[in-house]
């Protein structure tokens, strides 16, 4: 078989017909083609260099290393699977906790590489047994347990780090983001947080303009003068050089703090492989194995150099919805503007400058949508939460989760937040359906044909509605 690097050309490679695709093995022109590319990474750009600042990793190697792992995925994927991998926000959190407990940047790539290789294992294991193991393990109730805890658990963040450095810029920061996501339409409203991010750089430059520095804490616990922004970074900025790395170091504190980001990395690489085959018309169940072994390898080949985990983007799939061009060509341009951002300091220095007061507004509504991704999970997949084989192990690891709960096992060694409140849901929910009685184990089958119960009841619908739409039309 190919790589996926062969393209024909769509009809005249101008326009597709009016209801016509771009397939994933086909392009438009070249010029079009490198268009659609800067796209794809204008919409990946607002997430990607976000994450990274946040965890206080470089953002010119996460944007380079993201450009890496999007070639990396498309070669394993044989240019079936159109996507670009960007930095994942899902180790925010961890990140955080780890820098809590004295661990630095090594400490924090160390911890998510093996995250990496865990995810390279489960795609392994999913490529030999199939999709259904998926299910099996991490039920609709489970996944979306821990999806909101890992949102919700970085709440302190925001509300003790970046929003008292400035509250007023990261109010009105946090007003225009929820604008943009709500009022804009199509493609502005996937770069919602980019623009957010760009009004509050505006807002922080007016404000300095007009009050002068602004007395508050900056990233100490002691308040000081500074100003909002500080742009003497930029200045000193090459144009041109790769940015710094730095090998991972390894501890089992660490990792086990990061470890339970894997349920929501399979969980994200699941739903977009399944979003881009309803998309193409292809049916990809065969590559979701090889999806999640991609960005293991992505995320270990990155980690070990010093940069971010990568995951699929579901911004991108946002593009490709409204463009219909599905050509894995754009994705590959995408990968290569990358690259170029990355060896380009002065763009890290201004990512690096962004004030905190604007993360502050940022992470509000940004780090609640992430939990509340969990919610969703479980309103899509229809969990009763009246059902006490649901309701007490989430109920118990949510708690634990967010309210940082912790658990010591000895001197050196303790579990706490996002890693024992997976624990207790994961193995909570597992012990009790095997000791509860029968009536509570009616609502979803542990074991199936590879999809929940959800999901064959959707396509049946849709099937339904599409007969009932050609009987209409008839």
């Amino acid at each position: 078989m190919g790589l996926g690097v062969r393209w024909t050309l769509h009809g005249d490679g101008r326009t597709p017909a009016p209801g016509a695709v771009v397939r994933p093995d086909e392009r438009l022109s070249w010029p079009r083609t490198a268009g659609l590319g800067a796209q794809h990474v204008v919409a990946m750009f607002g997430a990607s260099f976000v994450a990274p600042v946040l965890m206080g990793l470089d953002p010119n190697l996460a944007i380079m290393m993201s450009g890496v792992a999007t070639i990396l995925f498309l070669l394993a994927t044989r240019g079936r699977v159109p996507s670009y991998l960007g930095c994942s926000l899902s180790f925010v959190g961890v990140a955080a906790i780890i820098r809590a407990q004295g661990g630095g940047s090594a400490a924090v790539t160390g911890a998510i590489f093996v995250v990496g290789a865990a995810l390279l294992l489960s795609g392994l294991v999913v490529q030999k047994f199939g999709a259904k193991i998926i299910h099996a393990a991490m039920p609709p109730v489970v996944t979306g347990a821990v999806v909101m805890l890992i949102g919700f658990n970085l709440a302190p963040v925001t509300a003790r780090t970046y929003w008292p450095q400035d509250q007023w810029t990261a109010l009105l920061t946090m007003l225009f983001t929820g604008l943009a996501v709500v009022c804009l339409r199509g493609f502005w409203s996937r770069v919602a947080i980019f623009l957010g991010l760009v009004f509050g750089y505006g807002i922080s430059w007016l404000f300095d303009r007009l009050f002068g520095k602004i007395h508050s804490v900056n990233g100490g616990p002691e308040a000081v003068d500074h100003w909002r922004l500080d742009l003497s970074g930029v200045s000193k900025a090459d144009w041109i050089g790769l940015p710094s790395l730095h090998a991972p170091s390894f501890g089992w504190s660490a990792a086990l703090v990061a470890l339970p980001v894997v349920i929501a990395l399979i969980a994200e690489n699941a739903g977009h492989v399944k979003a881009v085959g309803e998309m193409t018309g292809d049916r990809l169940d065969d590559q979701l194995g090889t999806a999640i072994s991609a960005d293991g390898v992505a995320t270990m080949l990155s980690t070990a150099v010093g940069g971010p985990a990568n995951t699929t983007y579901s911004e991108n799939i946002g593009v490709m919805a409204a463009t219909r061009v599905y050509s894995t060509a754009a994705y590959w341009a995408a990968a290569g503007f990358a690259l170029l951002f990355g060896v380009c300091p002065k763009f890290g220095a201004v990512v690096a400058a962004i004030p905190g007061g604007v993360l502050g507004g940022i992470t509000v509504i940004l780090y609640g949508m992430i939990g509340l991704l969990g919610a969703q999970i479980w309103v899509h997949n229809k969990v009763d939460l009246r059902n006490p084989l649901n309701l007490v192990p989430v109920a118990a690891g949510v708690i634990i989760g967010i309210g940082g709960v912790s658990l010591k096992i000895s001197e050196n060694f303790e579990l706490s937040g996002i890693a024992l409140g997976t624990i207790v849901v994961l193995s909570g929910y597992h012990v009790l359906r095997a000791l509860a009685p029968a009536h509570l184990k009616t609502q979803e089958p542990l074991l199936d044909e590879g999809t929940s119960s959800y999901d064959d009841q959707a396509e049946s619908a849709a099937a339904g509605e599409k007969d009932a739409g050609q009987k209409n039309a008839g």
